[in-house]
């Protein structure tokens, strides 16, 4: 049993963040149905589709990945016949989760004030670029908009550097993240209520919590902070080293970690008495830093990760995508997973980061093609005969 087996989920997103957050939600085993517009389907089905290195079959690595153990219906909500359809598999549903640009929904007449009316127990999520209130309410946004003016931009690169946004799309992602969070919260809510609630997810609201405790540092003080690289504000050895063969990051927090580093490393520089303590360490970082490089210098990665483990310091190498996918530690974890595609091709992907005691091994299935399970769900849900079907379907309603 999966643990949100019997919550079903009307997926009306598109793209990454949305997607991302009701992926989330499939991989825990809600059914999880994408309503798409007849045609084209939704737009992450266009991203990559045709590049020969990142697509397979005419679907590309966005979809592939963020649409696995998921089902699609095909319905042209601008109808209003594709509208009372949707309306009948909201009666049914507990969960209806968007990322359309702010007022869509309300345009479409799919807001939660409509569809409470159809079924009080819907629980509705919609992820924008900025909320559903405040001066900045209806701008549109993407990920790196929402980075730059959520302020980790600001202290991401090199001293000497430009802001840098972080590798991965954590805008898109977080807001997708605490999507699903909020959908649960309010799934578990509706057991005491009996009512289902709007979840309202603003990116830019994800990247200021992402800040934690910088920003109540920043909030206390008055103080800017600024961009240091890999090093850290206040531990000190705490960076990314040069090897022979390329890097290491060694994370000294407090003393006691700098005295086991003392048993690796042998510079004359560290073992200064002042050193001992961290402000000191950290008044002559710089020096600190360069004595580690010069002696990081003499020997590969692979040497010094074997002896600073030996001596349990914190350290790590820097993966590239092929190391970090193929490490033991991320394999044993299933943290790379086999889905099946439509062809019967396995294709790899990340895996599922929540591991729960009682869920049994995770399983994947086939990313759906659009409005593949139309009539399967309108018949097993809404009870709709071939006739109906075939009759709403000559009319460009379904797909």
């Amino acid at each position: 049993m999966t643990p949100l087996s019997g919550i079903t989920v009307l997926d009306l997103t598109h793209m990454l963040s949305g997607p991302y957050g009701t992926m989330l939600l499939a991989d825990l085993g809600a059914r999880t149905i994408k309503v798409e517009p007849p045609g084209r389907g939704e737009g992450t089905r266009q991203l990559l589709r045709n590049d020969p290195l990142y697509a397979r079959n005419g679907e590309g690595a966005y979809f592939l990945t963020l649409n696995r153990n998921k089902q699609s219906v095909a319905i042209d909500l601008k109808q209003p016949e594709g509208l009372a359809v949707f309306h009948g598999l909201v009666r049914q549903a507990d969960v209806v989760f968007d990322n359309f640009a702010a007022g869509v929904t309300t345009r479409l007449g799919i807001d939660h004030a409509a569809l409470c009316q159809v079924n009080p127990r819907i629980v509705t999520c919609s992820v924008t670029g900025f909320g559903g209130n405040g001066p900045g309410a209806h701008r549109p946004a993407f990920d790196q908009v929402v980075q730059g003016m959520g302020g980790g931009m600001s202290i991401t690169g090199q001293p000497d550097g430009p802001p840098t946004r972080a590798g991965i799309p954590i805008g898109d992602l977080g807001g997708g993240l605490f999507g699903a969070i909020g959908v649960l919260a309010a799934l578990q809510a509706r057991h005491t209520t009996g009512r289902g609630q709007h979840v309202d997810i603003s990116m830019l609201d994800a990247q200021i919590s992402l800040l934690n405790y910088m920003a109540t540092m920043h909030l206390m003080s008055g103080v800017v902070p600024e961009r240091i690289g890999n090093s850290h504000f206040v531990h000190v050895p705490y960076n990314t080293f040069r090897t022979a063969d390329g890097h290491v990051i060694i994370a000294c927090l407090g003393d006691a970690f700098f005295e086991r580093l003392l048993q690796v490393l042998h510079s004359e520089v560290l073992r200064e008495p002042a050193f001992a303590n961290q402000p000191a360490r950290y008044a002559a970082r710089e020096r600190i830093e360069a004595a580690i490089n010069a002696e990081l210098a003499t020997a590969d990665t692979a040497t010094w990760l074997e002896r600073l483990n030996a001596a349990r310091i914190p350290c790590a190498p820097v993966n590239d995508f092929a190391q970090a996918l193929s490490d033991p530690q991320v394999l044993a974890r299933d943290m790379v997973v086999t889905v099946p595609l439509a062809d019967g091709e396995p294709l790899r992907m990340p895996g599922n980061p929540v591991k729960l005691s009682d869920a049994g091994a995770a399983t994947y299935t086939t990313p759906p093609t659009l409005g593949e399970q139309t009539d399967t769900v309108l018949a097993e849900l809404l009870g709709y005969a071939p006739e109906r079907l075939a009759t709403l379907r000559a009319q460009g309603v379904i797909a």
